[in-house]
């Protein structure tokens, strides 16, 4: 028999923190053993979420976040809150030998002045960033195993990164005028209360927000830079979308050469072929995001339009489980040596 792991969540109150609750209850190898929240400590996780009742964890009582306790209790800690919080919660944790993964964006940015323009903050613990794992599986599955804090990547760079890395991989475009048009549910937005993203805000509408600015597009740049071998700078353009989860990206780039359609989705197929969660769709097809509701799925699908040169890719995922905390569950998996996809095989919430 196997010996259970356990785990340990920071941050509890937010929609990432239920999200990882629920993906913990059904890990076959990994159990919630601390779970802490300044806001709701003292509580019974069965009484503050109703919906793990009868489930594995249901009656674990909610901590205030102490990490000398969470060490005591865990074998790996994940981090779901603020970023200048999640600093120094990993510090501390790292200083105790803790492994992290840290679904804020305190650690995604290696360079510390670039995180400082654009999140407004100072980094208190830049020394860190050496240390700090990029956790998207796909391309870093070694380094994430070896490692001992995990950034976990934003919902934006996930579709977004994923839906570029195939066709700049095989040289089907170019680097320069990336437009990345990308649309969230309002889940995305967290669980804070904010007029923007009431109900009666959202509902029966759809805007754009933060053109120009959105704080995931350095995170982007980064990643597309390594990618393609050179500094990228790329359009992102975030918008929201009246619905609870999901993220749908529509991605244009310019053609280099003369691919085919044929082409670009069979090197697509071939690129992804050993992945357990990128599907590329058939020739024609367009994703949805109802197809990955509550998945780890990024869902592909592939447009040439040979009037203006461009190659349109629409990448798709749920922003919550693929998009925060499956990918981070993902990522905890591989840290502490089991499949990556240990827990993680949940068919879409379908209508």
């Amino acid at each position: 028999m196997h010996e259970e792991l356990r785990a340990g969540l920071v941050g509890l109150s937010g929609y990432t923190g239920m999200e990882l609750a629920r993906l913990l209850t059904a890990h076959p190898r990994m159990r919630l053993s601390f779970a802490a929240s300044r806001s709701e400590a003292g509580k019974r996780l069965g009484d503050q979420y109703p919906a793990l009742e009868k489930l594995p964890g249901a009656d674990l009582i909610i901590r205030q976040p102490d990490i000398t306790q969470a060490a005591a209790q865990c074998d790996v800690l994940f981090l779901a809150v603020p970023h200048d919080a999640a600093m120094e919660f990993a510090a501390e944790a790292r200083a105790v030998g803790v492994a992290v993964v840290d679904l804020s964006a305190a650690f995604r940015l290696r360079d510390a002045d670039s995180f400082e323009q654009w999140y407004a903050i100072p980094h208190s613990r830049r020394a860190l960033l050496k240390e700090a794992v990029y956790g998207l599986p796909e391309l870093y599955a070694d380094a994430i195993a070896g490692a001992r804090l995990v950034a976990n990547p934003g919902c934006y760079p996930t579709a977004s990164i994923l839906g570029l890395y195939a066709a700049l991989k095989y040289g089907f475009i170019g680097s320069e005028d990336i437009i990345i048009d990308a649309k969230s549910g309002a889940s995305g937005a967290g669980r804070k209360a904010a007029v923007p993203t009431l109900f009666c805000e959202v509902h029966d509408s759809f805007r754009a927000y933060n053109l120009g600015k959105h704080r995931h597009t350095p995170e982007i740049e980064q990643e597309v830079s390594l990618m393609a071998g050179a500094p990228v700078r790329l359009s992102f353009n975030p918008h929201l979308l009246p619905v609870d989860r999901g993220i749908h990206a529509t991605i244009y780039a310019k053609i280099k050469g003369s691919p085919t359609l044929d082409e670009i989705h069979a090197a697509h197929v071939e690129c992804w072929k050993n992945s357990p969660w990128v599907r590329v769709l058939p020739k024609g097809g367009l994703p949805e995001t109802r197809n990955v509701r509550g998945t780890m799925f990024c869902d592909i699908g592939l447009t040439l339009d040979s009037r203006t040169g461009r190659l349109i890719i629409c990448s798709v995922i749920d922003n919550l489980c693929r998009g925060a905390s499956g990918q981070a569950l993902a990522n905890a998996n591989l840290m502490c040596g089991l499949p990556v996809d240990c827990g993680l095989a949940q068919a879409p919430l379908m209508p």
